[in-house]
C-alpha cells in the first residue's frame, strides 16, 4: 500500500528531469537564420569536413551561442579553410563577439560591408592567412578589443580614420604584411587609455615615428622593427611609463637614446639593433632594474659603458657589438649579473683585460669580445 506514493514521486521526478532537459536544449538551440548563415559560409570555402550536420548549430564544432540561440563565437583556427571571406554569410552573424579564423588559407580582402552589422565584435583574429588589399576605412565595431591581422598580404597605408571607433582597443597586430606609409601613431589619440600592444613589425612602413605614443598611458609592448623608419625616437615615447618592450630593430633611426628612458621603470626588452643611433648610453640606465634583453648592436653608439648597467641584475642578454664604445671593461663588475646568458661586446674600442668578474656569471653561455683592444689571457676555469 505504501509503494504507490514512492512510485508517483519517482514518476514526477523523471518528468521534471525530462522537462528540464527539453527546456535547456531549447534555450540554447540556434536560430534558423544563424544556421543558414553558417552553412552559407561553409559553402564558400573548401576544407576538410566540418561535420556541421546536426540540426542545432550551437552544438557544431567551433560554434558557441548565447542563451537566446545567437551565435557569439566562431572559432575555426588551423582547420585547413580555403576560399574567400563572404560578407553575405559572416556579416549576418550580428551577435558575433569572437571571430577566429587564423592559421588557414583564406583569400580576399576585409570589405567594409563584411563588418557593417558586426556591432558586438570584440576579438578579430585573421592572422596567418592569405588575405590582401587595403584595410577598410574604419573598424568594424566600437566594442573591438583585439585585432590580429598578422602574417597576411595586406598592403597600402593604414587610414587614420581606421581608429576613430577604437575607444576600447587593447591589442593591434599587423606584423608581417606589406603595409606602407607612416606608422599610425594617431591610434593612441583614440584608444587611450586601454591600448596595451602595438605590433607593426616586418612591413614597409617609412618616415619618422610621429609623436602620439605617449598618449597610450597603458601601452606595454611597442614593436615596429624590420621596416624603413627613419628620424629620431619620439620624445613622448618616454611618457608611456607602462612600457615593457620597445622593439625597433632593422630600421634607420638616428639620434641618441634620451636620458628620459629612466622613466620606463617597467622596461624588460630594449631592442634597437641595426639602426643609426649615436651618442652615449644614458648614465642612469641601471635604474631600469627589470631589463632582461638589451640589443643595441650595429649602431654608432660611443663612450664608456655606464657602471650603473651592472645594477640590472635581471639581464639575460646584453648585445652591444659593432658600435664605437670604449673604456676599460676590466673595471666593470659583472658579478651581480647572475642571469646573464649572452654577452656581445665585439668590434668596439674596449681596452683592458678580460673582466675577472665575468667568472662569477654562472649562467653565461656565449660571449663575444673579438675586435677590441683587450690584452691578457682568459683563465682556464672560465671554460668549466
Amino acid at each position: 500500500m505504501q509503494v504507490q506514493p514512492y512510485s508517483l514521486m519517482a514518476h514526477a521526478f523523471l518528468l521534471f528531469l525530462l522537462f528540464s532537459s527539453i527546456t535547456s536544449t531549447n534555450i540554447h538551440a540556434c536560430k534558423h537564420t544563424e544556421r543558414s548563415s553558417l552553412l552559407s559560409f561553409a559553402s564558400t570555402i573548401s576544407s576538410p569536413p566540418l561535420n556541421w550536420t546536426s540540426l542545432d548549430c550551437c552544438r557544431w564544432k567551433g560554434v558557441t551561442c548565447n542563451q537566446d540561440g545567437w551565435v557569439t563565437h566562431l572559432l575555426l583556427p588551423s582547420k585547413g579553410l580555403k576560399g574567400g571571406l563572404s560578407p553575405s554569410s559572416l556579416g549576418n552573424l550580428t551577435h558575433l563577439i569572437h571571430l577566429n579564423l587564423s592559421h588557414n588559407s583564406l583569400l580576399g580582402s576585409l570589405e567594409t560591408k563584411l563588418f557593417l552589422s558586426l556591432n558586438h565584435l570584440e576579438i578579430l583574429d585573421l592572422s596567418y592567412n592569405l588575405l590582401s588589399r587595403e584595410l577598410p576605412l574604419s573598424l568594424p565595431s566600437s566594442n573591438i578589443r583585439t585585432i590580429d591581422l598578422s602574417s597576411n598580404h595586406f598592403f597600402g597605408a593604414i587610414p587614420s580614420s581606421f581608429f576613430q571607433q577604437a575607444s576600447n582597443l587593447t591589442s593591434f597586430n599587423v606584423s608581417n604584411n606589406t603595409f606602407t606609409g607612416y606608422v599610425p601613431s594617431s591610434i593612441c589619440l583614440h584608444s587611450s587609455p586601454f591600448l596595451r600592444l602595438l605590433d607593426f613589425s616586418s612591413n614597409l612602413f617609412n618616415g619618422n615615428l610621429a609623436p602620439g605614443l605617449g598618449k597610450c598611458s597603458k601601452l606595454q609592448v611597442f614593436r615596429a622593427g624590420h621596416n624603413n623608419l627613419s628620424g629620431l625616437l619620439p620624445e613622448d615615447i618616454y611618457n608611456a611609463t607602462k612600457l615593457e618592450e620597445i622593439s625597433l630593430p632593422l630600421n634607420s633611426l638616428h639620434g641618441s637614446i634620451s636620458d628620459k628612458i629612466v622613466n620606463l621603470t617597467n622596461l624588460a626588452i630594449l631592442d634597437l639593433y641595426i639602426n643609426q643611433l649615436s651618442g652615449k648610453l644614458p648614465l642612469n640606465l641601471g635604474k631600469l632594474s627589470k631589463l632582461k634583453f638589451v640589443t643595441l648592436d650595429f649602431n654608432h653608439l660611443e663612450g664608456a659603458l655606464p657602471p650603473s648597467l651592472m645594477n640590472c641584475t635581471n639581464l639575460v642578454e646584453l648585445r652591444l657589438g659593432s658600435n664605437n664604445l670604449e673604456g676599460d671593461i676590466s673595471m666593470l663588475d659583472f658579478s651581480r649579473l647572475n642571469q646573464l646568458a649572452k654577452l656581445d661586446l665585439r668590434v668596439n674600442n674596449f681596452t683592458g683585460t678580460f673582466p675577472v668578474s665575468l667568472y662569477s656569471c654562472r649562467s653565461l653561455k656565449a660571449i663575444r669580445l673579438t675586435g677590441n683592444n683587450l690584452v691578457g689571457q682568459i683563465q682556464a676555469r672560465f671554460f668549466h
